[in-house]
């Protein structure tokens, strides 16, 4: 690919509002604004605009008008709004509540962000008094949405906890009347039906972990003598499935999610992962690279890759994903829904470690088993290494003093990517976001450099591949990304204010 030199173009004010560019393949050039509007040029067309000399009477002018990129018609208050729009989540307070209600895990994975603890550690397990104290903490967040998310270890090691905080918290709820939310992340091993029964009556979403197929699963994600963890989890997403339309819920909408922790095993294996999701009754699959926390640090050498490789993964994962849309297989990834949700409908779907600011502290809580209130679940992790630097206090702690932690304003200031060195002048500026935790461990500083930081480098590549497609413009790919951005609440999931779950008492079998 030939690089545009902007010296040679000799860039001057004129007729241009502000904008960002970014080169998209020989011939085209993105260029975005303050407010996230983007266009894709090519190079005479850029070098027009860039110059400051598009004729007002001109078809160039016409589309840079209706997106707000010329400076005699900036539309101010249009930009504001947008603006406005996207950063709806600024002052909603912590929506996200991580219970970690045991270390304790009945597998053992090579890369393991949350430092689990061995099965007879039970000193490990959250007590019902520190549950009940961190509900409370949890439903005095000012955010009128609560998810509460049942982590670990693995959860269902404590289901008597878990039962504890759904219940005591769906109770409390009659009377501080939030939308409230559960969901779990488990590798469904310990899963049996009382307890299936138990949390479909209280509404709770269920997530699992596939590392794709099952001998990359089982090498990964090792349950202890001759168990099988791929086909533990297998049949529990099918039967999760099946319950879920035994209740009348649409399986297109209402299905397991699972997670994919992208390995250097993983890399040649991008065609087997998704047939294996596909194979699953799985429609999304988050093509996650590994990160540094937990026990993955000491197996980096193993597990690690270059950027570029896992770029290379993606690239090829997804254009086999879009090739089965176009056969009518119905199968997303998550990151590519997240940016193309931001760039094509102008909205932010509120991940929180892709978001400006961050959402560690003002979207997000997490709380130790221990009674011990984080950041985030990566601060949290980052704890079990002894290092406390995300520690915000307890659940004794009052939650304006947890919120307003100095470690929680230092987050926010350095996920601000408008005053981020690099980010700042980035052309995905509108649509991207960091994580400051990240940025800690792995370049000691929650700003971080950007210039040789993974997960920038990482955003950059996928919003890359992108924009080439958005640049193709190909009919089937444009409908198949309006499918993957086009949002439809599991409103099954979520408790209205007032409304009490359906608990088990007297009907649904005991789940001990």
């Amino acid at each position: 690919m030939k690089l545009i030199n902007l010296a040679e173009i000799k860039p001057r004010p004129g007729t241009q509002a502000f904008f960002r560019w970014r080169q998209i393949g020989d011939n085209a050039v993105l260029i975005t604004n303050l407010e996230g509007n983007w266009l894709i040029l090519d190079t005479a067309e850029f070098t027009q605009f860039a110059r400051g000399e598009v004729e007002a009477d001109s078809e160039l002018h016409g589309r840079l008008l209706d997106k707000n990129f010329l400076r005699s018609n900036y539309d101010i208050q249009a930009a504001a709004e947008r603006v406005k729009a996207r950063k709806y989540f600024v002052h909603g307070g912590p929506l996200l509540h991580v219970m970690v209600v045991t270390l304790r895990c009945n597998e053992t994975c090579v890369y393991c962000h949350a430092s689990r603890a061995n099965m007879d550690a039970v000193e490990t397990d959250m007590s019902i008094e520190t549950a009940r104290k961190a509900v409370d903490l949890a439903l005095s967040s000012t955010n009128g949405f609560i998810t509460i998310e049942f982590q670990g270890g693995e959860p269902l090691v404590n289901f008597p906890v878990v039962k504890e905080i759904i219940e005591y918290a769906t109770e409390r709820n009659k009377e501080i009347q939030k939308r409230l939310e559960f969901t779990m992340v488990s590798n469904f091993a310990l899963l049996t039906e009382d307890k299936l029964q138990y949390l479909l009556a209280n509404k709770v979403q269920l997530c699992t972990s596939i590392d794709g197929p099952e001998e990359l699963h089982n090498a990964q994600r090792k349950l202890p003598q001759t168990h099988n963890a791929f086909q533990a989890a297998a049949k529990w997403i099918k039967r999760v499935n099946e319950a879920y339309v035994e209740i009348g819920l649409d399986p297109t909408l209402y299905h397991v999610e699972a997670l994919l922790t992208t390995t250097k095993a993983t890399l040649d294996k991008w065609k087997e992962v998704v047939d294996t999701y596909v194979g699953l009754g799985c429609k999304t699959i988050f093509l996650r690279p590994v990160d540094p926390f937990g026990f993955a640090e000491r197996a980096r050498l193993r597990l690690e890759y270059p950027r570029g490789k896992y770029l290379e993964f993606y690239r090829n994962a997804v254009n086999y994903m879009i090739e089965l849309n176009k056969q009518g297989v119905e199968i997303l990834e998550r990151y590519a829904a997240i940016f193309l949700t931001k760039i094509l409908r102008g909205e932010d779907p509120n991940f929180l470690d892709n978001r400006n600011p961050a959402g560690a502290g003002i979207g997000q809580l997490a709380y130790s088993y221990d009674g011990n209130v984080y950041s985030c679940d990566e601060g949290r992790m980052l704890a079990a290494t002894q290092d406390d630097a995300f520690l915000l206090g307890d659940v004794d702690t009052p939650y304006r003093k947890i919120v307003g932690h100095e470690t929680i304003r230092a987050m926010t200031i350095a996920t601000n990517l408008d005053q981020q060195p690099d980010c700042v002048n980035c052309a995905y500026n509108p649509y991207c976001g960091t994580n400051a935790a990240y940025n800690y461990k792995a370049q000691g500083s929650v700003f971080g450099r950007m210039r040789d930081n993974n997960v920038c480098a990482v955003h950059k590549g996928i919003q890359d591949f992108l924009f080439e497609k958005l640049a193709e413009n190909d009919p089937e790919v444009m409908e198949i990304f309006e499918r993957w951005t086009t949002i439809r609440p599991r409103e099954h999931f979520v408790q209205e204010p007032g409304a009490a779950a359906e608990l088990a008492e007297g009907e649904t079998p005991s789940a001990d």
